[in-house]
């Protein structure tokens, strides 16, 4: 199967295509909740590009209601076994709880995607066992919660200081560094504001040597800046974060809308190829 470290090998931008098998999720809640449309639904991102499928059971908006373990390995076993049974593409599993972690990767899942940061107990043991590659992402707060009144007298600082420290933490728990992706977490516990501020300076997470995936797609902080656009209107949004992400050192986009992020991404790629062509003396 396609695991995370071959794609990251080729050098280009990496679209991660979100699939939530909840009923609550703020843009596509109860879309996927039976295995056959999920399923549908991750060979259809394929088909339009996508490298990994992020398949997930709870949904991580403000205000969401949390769910038991069993509830969410009920939604995304069946889902992730049944991609599994017809695709070779990388798989990650979006998830805090490592009874979901160990159940994912034994169903076919090879990357775990964490919005906790790894925090929860056993998280990052529960990962070193598994040898698999994980996603480290900073929240202020927790879900239901986080986006009363988020704080910071430095949001780019104490995101990197965060992140460094679970980089820090992965690496003593027996996780490689080179199994370690960055996420800083747009949208969560963060003002429209510290968004901005995170993505106007993403390139000081370059620091951290670490990939670093982006998730903007359709988020409220798109929404806001188009003057309270409805989830359905903030592709053009979207796209453009990501565009402006990849300027700044992502290597990994997170969204709803497949086609038009690759396609978008490639004419950055594009224009990256000609770049180093034309440095090099050779013909474009």
């Amino acid at each position: 199967m396609t695991d995370i470290l071959t794609l990251l090998q080729a050098n280009r931008p990496i679209v991660m295509g979100i699939l939530n098998t909840t009923p609550d999720s703020f843009s596509d809640g109860g879309r996927f909740i039976s295995t056959e449309r999920a399923t549908e639904h991750a060979l259809a991102m394929l088909e339009e590009g996508a490298d990994i499928i992020d398949v997930g059971g709870e949904s991580t908006r403000p205000g969401a209601e949390a769910v038991s373990v069993d509830e969410e390995i009920a939604r995304i076993v069946p889902v992730i076994e049944a991609i599994r049974q017809q695709s070779r593409v990388c798989i990650s599993i979006d998830t805090s709880k490592p009874e979901v972690m160990q159940a994912a990767v034994e169903a076919g899942a090879n990357l775990v995607n964490d919005v906790n940061g790894l925090r929860a107990e056993h998280a990052l043991t529960t990962c070193a066992e598994l040898k698999v590659p994980v996603c480290i992402m900073h929240m202020q707060g927790e879900p239901r919660t986080m986006q009363k009144n988020p704080h910071y007298d430095d949001v780019v600082t104490e995101v990197q200081a965060f992140l460094q420290q679970r980089i820090d933490e992965a690496l003593a728990a027996g996780i490689p560094r080179e199994h370690i992706i960055i996420d800083p977490g747009f949208g969560f516990g963060k003002s429209l504001q510290h968004n901005l501020q995170l993505l106007n300076q993403l390139e000081v997470l370059q620091q951290l040597q670490s990939p670093i995936l982006v998730g903007f797609s359709r988020k409220s902080m798109l929404g806001a800046i188009l003057g309270d656009a409805p989830v359905e209107q903030r592709l053009y949004a979207s796209v453009s974060a990501a565009v402006l992400a990849w300027t700044r050192g992502a290597s990994i986009f997170r969204v709803h809308d497949v086609r038009a992020t690759v396609d978008a991404l490639k004419v950055c790629t594009a224009m990256q190829q000609a770049s180093a062509s034309s440095e090099a003396g050779q013909p474009v």
